[in-house]
């Protein structure tokens, strides 16, 4: 009798060994999709779901609604811990009495703690996209039949979260990619992956769209114009001095700009007259018109986004305009080149001039720099990170901190930084002399 008891205990205690086994695998099955699933880079995923790989594609059909993935994987993970841990409690009750619950908490919270979470998300975290891609496919049918009572799950907890005044918004990780990207990019940066040059690039792509043409346009008091009523002689000659080849062209007023001359049109008409006219050239000059080899000129409004005039720059298959205000005042000028250096860092050529927004370092640890210089381009230089909210240029940064005009001589110290005032001209700083405070 005590034998066929001992007998029937003994099979009753291996069937449930053999069960709780299981149940931690289920677990540990578990816990590791939800890690691989949540973990995976959904970039990666659809590399590999482009290229043929169905279990990638299941991953990233399942991973579009994370909160119902969760819901689903979470209820069967309890579900398998918590019948692990009752049958565990009964077997060992069964075997040692009343501290049988005691030992059973101990034993299944290593086992539990080793076997079905640690280890399986350990090799999911480093081997994400793949785990994602190998259990896509069960996970794709539990997320299906607990989808039910997931949905009604979510109903009560979303009910719960509204009496404590949170709101829930499952589809607020898709308006946050972008600056995803940008702490990828700035942590690889800080741990030496990425270069810095990289990051810029890729940084300022992204931030075109938050950028408007009045922030990287040249200002007008800084435009070569060239007057209508000039001789053209003159205006010959300014064109051939000049650095660059399109110069707006204007008639009385500054702002009244009639068109756009472009040194190659200009030349083509030189070489014309010369060829097909009897006269000297000096004399057929006087019948010139600049306006007969002008070009309309193109207006842009300067709150117009970079990507968007960017796209308007190359539908137009024109790469120069001037921007306007909301009154059609004349603010400044903007090329194509402009923008692309926002991306690319600053574009120079032979007819560049050499010291144009140049950063110089003194010999006594401090920077020179243009006051026209934008602070955008001083922090990608330097790398440093001076906030361009309420300016787009050093000076402008200066003058707003200062709440006046300053005078040569004059210095400041904010945001980290001592500036000096090196010179003014009229109402403008042109140059100044910055230091990191901590390099004192």
């Amino acid at each position: 009798m005590t034998e066929t008891f001992f007998s029937q205990l003994d099979m009753a205690f291996w069937l449930t060994s053999a069960a709780i086994i299981g149940l931690l695998v289920l677990s540990a099955f578990f816990s590791g999709s939800e890690t691989a699933l949540t973990a995976a880079s959904r970039g990666k995923l659809r590399s590999q779901a482009d290229k043929g790989s169905h279990g990638a594609e299941r991953a990233l059909a399942i991973t579009e609604d994370n909160e119902r993935l969760i819901g689903s994987v979470l209820l069967g993970n309890n579900l398998v811990n918590i019948l692990a841990t009752s049958l565990a409690t009964a077997m060992f009750t069964r075997v040692f009495g009343d501290s049988g619950v005691a030992l059973a908490t101990l034993v299944m919270t290593a086992l539990v703690l080793i076997f079905a979470e640690v280890l399986p998300k350990t090799y999911a975290i480093t081997n994400a996209e793949k785990a994602a891609a190998g259990v896509s496919l069960p996970i794709q049918i539990i997320v299906t039949v607990f989808s039910p009572l997931v949905s009604a799950i979510r109903v009560l907890v979303r009910a719960v979260l509204r009496v404590f005044g949170v709101q829930a918004d499952p589809d607020s990780r898709i308006l946050a990619v972008r600056e995803e990207i940008a702490g990828a990019l700035q942590l690889g940066h800080s741990e030496g992956v990425v270069e810095k040059e990289d990051r810029d690039r890729i940084l300022g792509a992204l931030d075109l769209s938050d950028r408007f043409v009045e922030e990287i346009m040249l200002h007008r008091s800084r435009i070569e114009m060239v007057d209508a009523e000039t001789p053209i002689e003159d205006i010959l000659a300014q064109c051939l001095q000049s650095n660059h080849t399109r110069l707006p062209v204007y008639r009385g007023d500054p702002e009244n700009i009639i068109g756009i001359i472009h040194a190659k049109d200009l030349l083509r008409a030189m070489h014309k007259m010369s060829s097909v006219s009897d006269r000297p050239l000096t004399e057929a000059l006087t019948d010139f018109k600049i306006t007969d080899v002008t070009t309309e000129p193109y207006f842009v409004p300067e709150t117009t986004t970079l990507d968007e005039q960017m796209r308007q720059f190359l539908n137009s298959r024109t790469h120069f305009a001037l921007v306007v205000d909301e009154y059609g005042a004349l603010r400044g000028l903007l090329t194509l080149e402009d923008i692309l250096e926002e991306i690319v860092g600053e574009i120079t050529d032979e007819f560049d001039a050499d010291a144009e927004h140049a950063v110089r370092h003194t010999d006594d640890g401090q920077y020179v720099v243009d006051g026209a210089m934008t602070i955008r381009d001083l922090n990608r230089a330097m790398d440093w990170s001076l906030p361009d909210e309420e300016a787009n240029t050093i000076a402008g940064l200066v003058i707003h901190e200062a709440q006046m005009i300053p005078n040569a001589g004059q210095v400041f110290s904010f945001h980290g930084f001592r500036f000096e005032v090196l010179t003014r001209k009229d109402n403008r700083i042109t140059r100044l002399k910055i230091r990191p405070l901590q390099a004192v």
